[in-house]
């Protein structure tokens, strides 16, 4: 009656090795994935959000202004191009942004194989 215990460590061990392996794989799957249409809208529109905030910000900074202020000048008008200005500015560092990060993560991947 006297078992002998199983070596189960070299189960356990092939085992996890197994499932090591396999989500090494899906891993580099993902990064490989290319983003499909939705992420694409996705980012066109959160590139869109970052000029029209600082815009509709400026103008309706610049109605204000002419309603307390009234004057010569049309601060609506020159503010809502500062906000543009600056929108464009904002997604321009966004956009470079995210360019030099797809870049870099490029170059890992390549390492990598």
């Amino acid at each position: 009656m006297n078992k002998k215990p199983k070596n189960t460590s070299k189960k356990t061990s092939a085992f996890a090795d197994q499932v090591g392996l396999k989500a090494a794989r899906k891993l580099k799957a993902r990064h490989h994935a290319t983003p499909g249409v939705w992420f694409g809208l996705g980012m066109m529109g959160l590139i869109g959000w970052s000029v029209v905030v600082p815009t509709l910000l400026g103008a309706a900074l610049g109605i204000w202004l002419d309603e307390h202020y009234p004057g010569g000048r049309s601060w609506t008008l020159a503010l809502l191009v500062a906000g543009l200005m600056i929108g464009c500015f904002n997604a321009w560092l966004w956009v470079a942004k995210e360019d030099r990060a797809m870049r870099n993560n490029n170059g890992q991947e390549d390492n990598d194989e």
